[in-house]
């Protein structure tokens, strides 16, 4: 076939294809004016539908906005930086081992519940020895002379403390002052001097909370000011660290993520019922719960450190009990309900109202207890020098005596021969080393692989102490300390209270997070 030939017929396939593509838009063209022919067609006929109409925005809700608009200038931001010395590695003494996480959970063990879920680290600074740290809080105005609530772990051990409220241009921060802490709760109150009258929260009542009511948090998580999360009450009166009697949380599904701490939780009358304190979780992120101190607790804790003496005092009759309840001394001692004395301190008010160990304590003043928490909490809040009728079952029968409050922490004081403030019946004693202690649970032996009863587990150690320059920490657990066995508070005191100064001191230690494959170390210095 010649080209021209070709040609011809490439263009006639060319044309049908072209007629083709004409015909099939033809038949659409045609289709669609059918379609539009049938419903044009329609037209006039009555419809049974009903018209949509969409609602005025002012029937919507926006309680959430509201509130968040009502609180959020007096929500701050609080950065603070210290100065941390003598950092060095010491776990298990492996100059290859990391001084990390150590994956056995003990990390948010003690981060969430001895201290919460606290702010952002930023270490770094000179090569001398020293890390120069700044974290992030949150905190909330309650005066409006420029007081303000926070945790008292976002601003302990800070040398310098600024706050950012939110109206502050970026990059302007104010410095502030620690007017008082208090340990049992957690719990701080600081200060900002301005010439100005700033917004303050109005304090709600915790106990009207109920569970599933609504609940706002709002903070500074990861460094995002102005952050308000919802949620609800998921309960009340959690006790998540057995022994520590002053911290009695609600829980809360609000999110709560490091840099919270500090900050309120709020109720649908925008009124702070709660300071956001810790979280239970794996990842130091939120995982669904998290715990605020109830206003009513910071408010009696507010008053106190705003007083004269910037101290919070509390009552004690100077007994001790198990802090985690066990059925099988309810049984034995045939209590029912109650908190059954297991120690009673020498010369204290218990003892002189003639309580002894196995009496079970029913009701302070005709109102029951039925766990040691209510009964502390009750002691705790009356002043000392006031009285209280006890109702105490003893051998089977009620007997009722009548008890004078103490100074809970000259009480104990006296007893461990110190100045320590921060004690109180079943709860940790802190000995002149400088380190807060206090009995292994069975649960905590458990779960350190160490046998049940053996040692005492460091709480807290305070700054610039010889605790802290021998280098023990938060977790560590002491199992002698020169020789001797100290399986309780009672023990470690008399060890700690036997030396002198000048004397050398070797502790025997199971390391914070270690196995009992990885053993034991030594940790030793002299004392001043």
């Amino acid at each position: 076939m010649d080209s021209g030939a070709m040609w011809m017929r490439m263009k006639a396939h060319r044309w049908a294809y072209t007629l083709s593509i004409l015909a099939t838009l033809s038949v659409g063209i045609l289709i669609g004016t059918v379609v539009s022919y049938g419903v044009k067609g329609k037209e006039g006929q009555k419809s049974d539908a009903t018209p949509l109409t969409l609602p005025s925005p002012t029937q919507m809700s926006n309680t959430f906005s509201q509130i968040a608009k009502q609180l959020e200038p007096s929500v701050v931001n609080i950065n603070t930086e210290s100065t941390i010395k003598n950092v060095h590695k010491r776990r298990g003494q492996n100059p290859d081992d990391e001084d990390g996480g150590d994956g056995s959970g003990m990390d948010d063990f003690f981060n969430h519940f001895f201290g919460g879920p606290g702010g952002q680290g930023a270490p770094g600074g000179p090569g001398d020895g020293a890390i120069r740290e700044r974290s992030l809080g949150s905190g909330v105005i309650v005066d409006p002379k420029g007081y303000i609530v926070t945790n008292r772990h976002v601003v302990e051990k800070a040398d310098r403390i600024r706050v950012r409220f939110e109206d502050d241009p970026p990059g302007v921060q104010h410095d502030a002052k620690v007017i008082g802490t208090d340990q049992e709760t957690d719990l701080a109150v600081i200060k900002v001097d301005i010439d100005r009258v700033l917004p303050a929260a109005k304090m709600g009542n915790s106990d009207s909370m109920q569970v599933g009511d609504w609940v706002l948090a709002v903070g500074s998580p990861f460094g995002l000011s102005e952050t308000v999360t919802a949620g609800i009450v998921s309960a009340k009166g959690r006790d998540i660290v057995p022994g520590r009697q002053f911290q009695t949380f609600i829980q809360t599904d609000a999110a709560i993520n490091p840099g919270n701490s500090g900050g309120p939780l709020v109720n649908m009358n925008g009124e702070v019922i709660g300071i956001n304190t810790a979280i239970l979780s794996e990842t130091n992120a939120y995982a669904g719960v998290g715990f605020a101190l109830p206003s009513k607790t910071v408010v009696d804790v507010y008053n106190q450190l705003t007083g004269p003496e910037h101290k919070v005092s509390r009552g004690s009759i100077g007994i001790m009990f198990d802090a985690v309840e066990n059925p099988a001394i309810a049984r034995v001692y045939g209590s029912g309900s109650g908190v059954t004395v297991s120690s009673v301190v020498p010369g204290s008010p218990a003892d002189q109202a003639g309580l002894k160990v196995g009496d079970t304590i029913t009701s302070v003043d005709g109102k029951k207890v039925t766990k040691g928490a209510e009964l502390v909490g009750d002691i705790a809040s009356r002043k000392p020098g006031s009285k209280a009728n006890l109702t105490f079952l003893r051998n089977g029968k009620n007997q009722e005596t009548s008890v004078t409050i103490a100074d809970r922490a000259k009480l104990f004081a006296a007893r461990l021969g110190d100045d320590q403030e921060n004690d109180d019946e079943s709860t940790p004693k802190q000995s002149k080393f400088g380190v807060t202690v206090r009995k292994v649970t069975p649960e905590m032996a458990d779960r350190l692989d160490i046998p049940a009863g053996r040692g005492v587990i460091v709480q807290d150690v305070k700054p610039r102490s010889f605790a802290e320059d021998v280098n023990l920490g938060r977790g560590d657990i002491i199992l002698e300390v020169n020789k001797q066995p100290v399986n309780s508070e009672e023990e470690f005191a008399k060890v700690e209270s036997s030396l002198k100064g000048g004397q050398d001191v070797v502790f025997l230690v199971r390391s914070r997070g270690s196995s009992k494959q990885d053993g034991t170390i030594f940790l030793a210095g002299t004392l001043p």
